[in-house]
């Protein structure tokens, strides 16, 4: 894993290129297929609907020409004399029989205007008798006919040839329905019925239609009364209904829309003499699935994008092979603590570069001598300043202290307290090294502790949980003391007494050292790294807090420092966290 993240590493330029590249040739592919199949598929919807056009008026002359047929076998009806008494009069049994003998060579007559598209003819009227042609396709009885919603509707537009869908168990008819009504007074006297089979009805326009291309007609209220699609039959269908009139409206040939969850084309003829719409569906997805080969083309454009992708790669490999060897030239430079320098080899960028870099380095090693020079020099001077902070009247306190034990007899704790004393101030001041163990800074701290005790006595505690494996870590020296003194003298002001903790513990690579007190607390939020202001730094006396911190930053980083957490009446801690560092 870690050999590939290197590999990874030295070649970023390279994949990276490599990638973006893949990606703008998939787009660029992707872009172009796509646009391909909108085009194609714009101009066979273009082709299609132009030729569906012409289909369209084929299928409308063809249900004209039906239309007229039913219109003057109609008009032959509205003019007969016989008919007309047929209806109108009251007839005795008797006069029936002659009428029926009469009024069927009537009709035998008029349906030869019909005979051709096998449609059969009813009458009825007002007096409550009909008769039907020999082939009675739809057969009601007088009572039935009379109350039927196809009479009513009929009677509603006297004047008009109503085209209706009437189903009966199986069979499905198309009936055209006018009035029998003189023209001269509007008498109504009867209703004419013109009854073709819908699947007859369909031969009209079977013959133009295909898988995905289908064709229905409907009237104004949006029912189907006939198509190829039988599912469609009978069903209202407003939603096609209203693009229907959307196109008549708008006057376009076609419409790309949605319809029932599908991409459809919608074409749309209205005939205003028969009151019909014509409407030509076409599944998209259906119709033209076999026209544009979209699997064929996207193989190719994989094909293709297989081919750049190759290509791209060893010529970006081959670019950047010289960069690459240079950045790991580069890379090692540190390792070997910028003594050696970098060959001049490869392109014309990369000899710039490794002549530019070695010039660096030449500048960088006198920068480096000269910088290492002034950062001792100012640490040391730091330090020296740092061990004068020792307050002076901690000294004279102690050497009082010192003082009233021995003449107060006790010699023993005397020389103990001086003891104390004289080890503290030889790591402090005496020793002049930057850093020290855990355990050194430790006993300086036990030291510290034991005089505050000697002479305030010991109502404040100090406990110490030191991590075997911390002994012989090394940090700074005086990072502790600040803030056990800060303790000692502000944290209990207000409390009586209390407890002082001191933690120091690994956790992986860091070294984290706590100090821990359950005094009067203060007003610092969590978390909060070192105030700047002066308000808070007077609370702390010896050795500066913010030094502490501005120490540990400049020596290792600003990873690293000091943070404190306080509330008031609960307490404050101190964490410093420090990089694992072995003597």
């Amino acid at each position: 894993m870690r050999i590939l993240r290197n590999g990874f590493k030295h070649n970023s330029l390279f994949y990276k290129m490599f990638l973006l590249t893949i990606v703008i040739i998939v787009t660029v592919s992707s872009l172009i297929s796509w646009t391909t199949f909108r085009m194609s598929e714009k101009f066979f919807v273009e082709r299609f609907s132009f030729n569906n056009s012409k289909v369209m008026d084929q299928i409308k002359e063809s249900l004209g020409t039906f239309h007229y047929s039913i219109v003057i076998a109609s008009n032959k009806l509205l003019q007969n004399g016989t008919v007309k008494s047929f209806l109108t009069g009251n007839h005795s049994n008797r006069m029936l029989g002659s009428y029926y003998y009469q009024v069927n060579s009537q009709l035998e007559t008029i349906e030869s205007s019909v005979e051709a598209y096998n449609v059969s003819i009813l009458v009825h009227g007002i007096n409550g008798v009909s008769y039907a042609t020999d082939r009675p396709a739809w057969a009601l009885s007088d009572e039935r006919l009379q109350d039927h919603f196809i009479t009513t509707a009929t009677l509603k537009q006297p004047k008009k040839l109503l085209y209706h869908l009437e189903q009966q168990k199986d069979d499905q008819f198309i009936i055209a329905s006018k009035a029998f009504m003189e023209r001269t007074s509007n008498y109504i006297y009867g209703s004419m019925y013109f009854t073709i089979l819908e699947e007859d009805f369909r031969k009209f326009y079977s013959s133009y239609t295909s898988l995905g291309n289908d064709v229905l007609v409907m009237d104004p209220s949006g029912t189907i009364l006939s198509s190829n699609r039988e599912e469609f039959i009978g069903k209202k269908e407003e939603e096609l209904l209203d693009y229907a009139i959307q196109l008549e409206d708008q006057q376009k040939n076609y419409m790309d829309t949605d319809f029932k969850g599908k991409d459809h084309i919608i074409m749309s003829e209205y005939s205003p003499t028969m009151n019909l719409y014509l409407v030509n569906l076409i599944d998209k997805q259906t119709a033209f699935k076999d026209i544009i080969d979209k699997k064929s083309i996207v193989m190719i454009s994989v094909l293709f994008m297989i081919l750049a992708i190759i290509i791209v790669f060893f010529a970006s490999r081959r670019l950047t092979n010289s960069l690459t060897n240079l950045v790991k030239q580069i890379e090692n430079t540190p390792k070997n603590d910028f003594d050696h320098y970098i060959p001049v080899t490869g392109t014309y960028e990369t000899r710039q570069i490794g002549q530019a870099f070695n010039s660096m380095l030449d500048e960088l090693h006198e920068y480096v001598d000269q910088l290492v020079l002034s950062q001792k020099q100012k640490r040391n001077a730091e330090l020296a300043a740092l061990q004068q902070q020792i307050n002076p009247h901690f000294l004279y306190n102690t050497l009082t202290s010192i003082k009233f034990m021995v003449q107060q007899g006790g010699k023993e704790e005397a020389t103990e307290t001086v003891n104390a004393l004289i080890s503290l101030l030889q790591n402090t001041i005496g020793n002049i090294s930057e850093t020290i163990t855990v355990d050194q800074e430790i006993d300086n701290l036990k030291s510290y502790v034991f005089i505050n005790q000697k002479r305030y006595g010991e109502r404040i505690r100090v406990n110490y949980f030191i991590g075997p494996e911390s002994n012989d870590v090394q940090i700074p020296k005086l990072i502790l003391q600040p803030f056990i003194e800060n303790s000692f003298f502000h944290g209990f002001n207000k409390k009586s007494g209390g407890t002082i903790n001191v933690l120091v513990w690994k956790e992986e690579d860091t070294l984290i050292c706590e100090v821990l007190d359950n005094g009067d607390g203060m007003e610092v939020s969590t978390n909060h790294i070192l105030p700047d202001t002066k308000r808070k730094q007077h609370m702390f006396s010896g050795i500066g807090v913010r030094n502490v911190n501005e120490r540990i930053q400049l020596l290792y980083g600003e990873d690293y420092g000091v943070t404190i957490s306080s509330n008031l009446g609960e307490g404050t801690k101190v964490r410093i966290t420090l990089p694992i560092q072995k003597s």
